[in-house]
Order: structure tokens, then C-alpha cells, then sequence
């Protein structure tokens, strides 16, 4: 079973999206299940996994619904305010609704956060083991800045499942090697409970100008750091329609790592528990 571990939906006619600024204006129109489809076809992907944009619980319902009514849907990654005293609560409302069986995971824009440290609030880190009460992955999107915290929380929560996503988001259009990035990130691979998302790559590259090179060390880094069994495809469809398409993402994976069965669909099966979404 092939998975892209990592693409989103959206509609700006519906909802604000604080983080789709004005240089993001080619991919601000709705995406849908059948725009994404096609793309699957065309590439074998057998199932996928849909991924929050906002802080909004309606979000991650009308996500959950849309799941269920999509076949290869197998998961969604969704969004609770970890502030919230009642956020197991909040979790146990989202797996009571409609496509609540889908639920795998939740997210936070944590690299939105004035605070470095955002993680390590007793609050946040309470919301996070509650996260982990209900059985669910935490996704940690986060750039070099909030690693050492990413660290941190790892460490203080060694049950739980968390998953990187977009290998922490290097600076690739910075040309020079990112060292910072090289040396916040690697610690984490020395922990079992984190995998890491090959996905988001092309959109941290120059959207124009980057080649399958500029990503090559980057990749095989992460994949050498935790290996092929604790790393996952991601298209991060729509966002990487900015600088390539679906295919031209998901050539330039294979390309540079091979047809790894646990890379294109084993990691992500095991990590989110989609062993019930056979194709």
C-alpha cells in the first residue's frame, strides 16, 4: 500500500487562512478531494493522509466527514487547542463525530509561535499527553528555532508517537549547508518514537531554480539519521504546486531514496495505525 503521508484541502471561500500571504496567491483557491485524485491515480497512491491548515476544531470536523465520505482518505491529522483543560474531552467529541474513526493524529503551527519554547508550557505539554492518552500521533511542525523544545517534549513523553514534519524545514534556498538545521535535528533521530516526513522539500528550495541535487543531501541525511523505518512520503500537496508538481515531487522521492516500501507506505501505516485501510 503506497501513502502520501502529508497533503492538505482548503477552500479561501470559506475560510480564512492567516499563513497564505500574498506570494502564495497561485495555490489560493479550494482544493478538493477530486482535484487530488487524479494525481493519485496517476502516481499508484493508494491512500493518504489529510492534514489540518488552521487552528479550528470545524476544520478538523468538516476534515474527519470529508474522510469519510473519500476512500483513500485512510487518516487525518487534526487540531485542538492543547491549552484547553478539556482538550481529552475535545478528543473524545472529534472520535464520537462523523469519520472520528479517522483520526490519527493532532498538529499545531507551532513554528507560528512567538515562543521558541511554546512546547514546553505546562499547559501545552498537559494537552500533548492527553494526545497521547487517546492513542494518537503528535505531528511536530517546527523549524530549527523550536527543535531543542521538539526535543524536550520527545523526551518527556517517551510513549507517545510523534512525526516530524518536513524534516523540520532546512533552509535549502540558503545555498550554504544548514548546519543550525544538521545539528538541532539530528538528536532527535537518537529517539525511537519519532519518525520523520520526506515531505516539503521543493517549497524550502527556490521555488523557480531547485534540482533534485540541492535536495539530495537533505534527504539522505534524514533517511541515514532514522532510517528508512521511521521515514515517511509526503507530498505536501497543494502547498508544493508552488515550485512543482505532484508527480515531479513524488519522482524526485524515488529518485533520490529509492523504492522504499517503509518510506512509501510502512512508515506511515504503523506510525498512524492505517493497517485497517487496505486498498
Amino acid at each position: 500500500m503506497i501513502v502520501d503521508a502529508h497533503h492538505h484541502f482548503w477552500d479561501p471561500r470559506r475560510r480564512d487562512y492567516p499563513w497564505m500571504g500574498d506570494e502564495l496567491s497561485p495555490i489560493r483557491r479550494p482544493f478538493a478531494p477530486d482535484d487530488l485524485r487524479p494525481e493519485l491515480v496517476q502516481n499508484n497512491v493508494d491512500r493518504t493522509v489529510l492534514v489540518q491548515t488552521v487552528s479550528s476544531l470545524d476544520e478538523t470536523r468538516e476534515f474527519l466527514e470529508t474522510a469519510s465520505q473519500t476512500d483513500f482518505v485512510a487518516g487525518v491529522v487534526g487540531w485542538v487547542d492543547l491549552t484547553d483543560p478539556s482538550v481529552a474531552e475535545l478528543i473524545a467529541s472529534l472520535r464520537s463525530a462523523k469519520g472520528g474513526d479517522r483520526l490519527v493524529g493532532i498538529r499545531h503551527q507551532v513554528h507560528d509561535e512567538p515562543d521558541a519554547s511554546w512546547l514546553l508550557r505546562d499547559d501545552v505539554q498537559r494537552g500533548i499527553a492527553a494526545v497521547g492518552a487517546a492513542g494518537l500521533v503528535y505531528d511536530v511542525l517546527v523549524r530549527t528555532r523550536e527543535l531543542p523544545a521538539a526535543l524536550a517534549t520527545v523526551r518527556a513523553h517517551p510513549e507517545m508517537r510523534f512525526v516530524i514534519d518536513h524534516a523540520a524545514k532546512p533552509r535549502v534556498a540558503g545555498g550554504a549547508w544548514d548546519i543550525a538545521w544538521e545539528m538541532a535535528l539530528a538528536p532527535l533521530a537518537d529517539e525511537p518514537n519519532v519518525s520523520c516526513k520526506l515531505s516539503g522539500l521543493v517549497t524550502e528550495a527556490d521555488w523557480k531554480t531547485w534540482t533534485r541535487e540541492q535536495l539530495r543531501p537533505y534527504l539522505e541525511r534524514v533517511l541515514d539519521w532514522f532510517g528508512p523505518g521511521r521515514c515517511m512520503f509526503g507530498s505536501d500537496w497543494p502547498v508544493c504546486l508552488l515550485a512543482a508538481d505532484y508527480a515531479e515531487v513524488m519522482a524526485t522521492t524515488r529518485a533520490i531514496v529509492g523504492d522504499d516500501e517503509d518510506v512509501f507506505g510502512g512508515t506511515a501505516t504503523r506510525t498512524y495505525g492505517l493497517e485497517g485501510c487496505n486498498p
